[in-house]
């Protein structure tokens, strides 16, 4: 009697049938890749014993030499395929530096099948025990045999009746059948036109060598621009997403961390004049794939593969897109590649990268003088000299609303663009009505843009209208729940509305995401100065300058703490430090004038107040909310300042 082999698994909701190759799933078979079915057998072979990463590679990959990250990509498909996402189990543990552990427990289900004769049929289910040995187990790998075992007992018997073996086979036969049927029947319907929420990720690399993150990255911007600008879907921007671009990071884990109902994500590989992108789109909850699709094309072509992305995403969620779907912001495949290179070193926020990002974009206009885009890119380049370092205004802001201008002009459906000439006038211009506008022309493109919510906040936030600043910034951090600045500003406009308390609980939420932020340190500092809780608004502000050091910002408060708390030889050698530094580089104004209002001398202050509106010091917008001029407020020469600067 001849005899075969029957490897059958059992673990969690799955069942692995290695003899035929095949996953099920509560019932379901699960479609799986060769390489990463072989990359499951491994790992559950070995059961809860470490599988090391040489072992894995030699025994799946044997007939050809490839790099780790074919295993560590089969191991994330694996991953999804299973269901493992935060929080909700464990299949696969990764052991740093060393390889893979399968984590369920894994029960042996059927060891041996035999073949019957003609005239017999012989079911023979032996125990896997040390009294009874399988021969053809005998050179198996030792691994295979440690796991947690159901032996199933069934005695020896043998079945004569044909009849009965025949409609035993039939009934198997009509089960294969209809198991093979379903499992090619389309997907049933799934809830998707509940998900109102997405998480386009950076698509990686095929190999991780060739990696280019700044088109991987472009990839996933050009897509979420394009799946964004309607009231259906809320979609995560890439300042929020930036983050997740680590090869290793697990898609179902980000979108959770972002609170989103679906992800988009995929890989994209450029070779020669080729791309090669796939694209798929999984519901967060349970990791089911909702839609996928593979593409191997000219690079010239990237932008219809863009599209048909975007539009076959909104028909697999069921929504309508704004149109951007459609839209090319341009024809040239080179200049679109240094527009991506451009955002990837913006998003960076550092000086060195954000003059690298206005060369990019500079060499992208320079191939499509046309190109919208890249013109909004380079006015947030130039805005973000001024707002985030000590740089004189006069030399970047007339540069920046040129090219925001240039943008409007070129295409005046383009949210973004809108959105930074309304911003360049709030912090330049003083022209509150009309940068109100253009915020307002922003978000009718753009419902969703947590960018025009966020900048129109600040408008109505430093102009006094407290309630509305509040409405807005509180949307723009549900559509953005991570993003820090968003969730820094909302402190800040507290503070400004006079909800100091609030203010302070919300930053230090924040500082919870980030300890070392920036922002969140500067406008905490403002906010314990308020309370006198000065030791921790000098700590923040040292936090502050050690993640700054171009700004005197930090300077300029801690100063004005030290002042406050009675240290006044303390806040004068800071004063002292403040105006050596302003005879080798630019300090702003404002910066000095708060410290010699915190050491009593309201005519310098003043002074200075007067210079930083003679130099269009950005910083002068904070003049109307400011609790720190409260006592200025009704000294003419102020009063006269704040009619100049168009506050009621």
């Amino acid at each position: 009697m001849s005899s075969a082999l029957k490897e059958l698994y059992e673990f969690d909701n799955f069942r692995l049938d290695v003899s035929e190759r095949i996953l099920w799933c509560a019932g379901e078979r699960v479609p799986l890749s060769e390489k990463a079915f072989d990359t499951l057998c491994a790992l559950v072979r070995r059961g809860n014993h470490l599988a090391r990463k040489d072992e894995l590679l030699a025994e799946i990959w044997a007939d050809a030499i490839v790099e780790e990250n074919n295993l560590d990509k089969n191991i994330s498909i694996l991953r999804r395929v299973l269901g493992e996402r935060a929080g909700k189990g464990k299949f696969i543990e990764t052991v740093r530096g060393h390889g893979f552990r399968f984590v369920p427990t894994v029960q042996i289900l059927v060891s041996e099948i035999r073949a019957p004769k003609a005239a017999e049929i012989e079911i023979d289910h032996p125990q896997l025990n040390s009294e009874t040995e399988n021969p053809e187990l005998k050179n198996e790998p030792e691994t295979r045999s440690n796991f947690s075992t159901d032996q199933i007992q069934n005695p020896k018997s043998k079945i004569q009746n044909r009849l009965v073996y025949a409609f035993a086979a039939l009934i198997l036969a009509l089960a294969v059948g209809a198991a093979i049927y379903f499992w090619r029947l389309p997907p049933k319907n799934v809830p998707v036109s509940a998900i109102k929420t997405i998480t386009v990720l950076p698509f990686k690399p095929l190999v991780e060598e060739n990696r280019d993150e700044a088109l991987e990255m472009g990839m996933a911007d050009t897509l979420i621009s394009k799946l964004s600008g309607g009231e259906d879907l809320i979609v995560r921007p890439l300042s929020s997403v930036r983050r997740y671009a680590a090869l290793e990071q697990d898609s179902l884990t980000a979108a959770g961390e972002l609170e989103t109902e679906a992800v988009l994500d995929g890989t994209i590989q450029v070779s020669g004049e080729r791309v090669r992108i796939s694209a798929r789109l999984l519901r967060t909850s349970d990791g089911k794939q909702l839609w996928a699709e593979q593409f191997d094309e000219k690079f010239t072509d990237i932008f219809a593969v863009q599209n048909t992305i975007s539009e076959q995403v909104a028909a697999a969620l069921k929504i309508r897109l704004a149109g951007r779907e459609k839209k090319r912001p341009t024809e040239n495949s080179e200049a679109y590649q240094f527009y991506m290179k451009g955002r990837f070193y913006l998003l960076k926020g550092i000086r060195p990268e954000t003059e690298t990002a206005v060369s990019y974009f500079r060499r992208a206009i320079e191939l499509d003088p046309n190109y919208a885009l890249a013109y909004a890119g380079l006015a947030d380049a130039y805005r973000g000299y001024s707002v985030a370092g000590d740089m004189p205004a006069a030399e970047f802001f007339p540069k920046a609303k040129t090219a925001a201008n240039k943008a409007v002009e070129l295409d005046n459906t383009l949210a973004e663009a809108h959105a930074n000439l309304g911003h360049i006038m709030f912090w330049y211009d003083w022209d509150w009505a009309a940068a109100e506008s253009q915020h307002q022309r922003a978000l009718e493109l753009d419902p969703q843009s947590a960018d025009a919510l966020q900048f129109y906040a600040h408008l109505l936030s430093n102009t006094g209208r407290h309630a509305e600043a509040l409405v807005k910034i509180k949307r723009a951090r549900e559509i953005e729940p991570l993003n820090l600045r968003i969730n820094a500003l909302e402190g800040l406009f507290l503070l400004h509305a006079g909800q100091i308390d609030e203010a302070v609980i919300s930053l230090e939420k924040t500082l919870e995401l980030d300890p070392n932020y920036r922002l969140a340190n500067m406008f905490a500092a403002r906010a314990y100065i308020e309370k006198g809780r000065f030791a921790e608004a000098l700590a923040a502000t040292g936090r502050a300058a050690e993640f700054s050091v171009i700004s005197s910002e930090p300077i300029a408060f801690r100063a004005f703490a030290l002042a406050r708390s009675g240290k006044l030889a303390d806040a004068r050698a800071a004063l002292a430090e403040l105006l050596t530094l302003s005879n080798e580089r630019y300090v702003p104004p404002y910066n000095l004038a708060l410290i010699y209002n915190a050491l009593g001398e309201n005519e310098k202050a003043l002074d200075h107040l007067e210079k930083g509106f003679a130099e269009k010091d950005v910083r002068m917008v904070f003049l109307k909310v400011e609790p720190k001029w409260n006592n200025l407020r009704n000294e003419p020469r102020f009063i006269s300042l704040m009619k100049r600067m168009n506050f009621q």
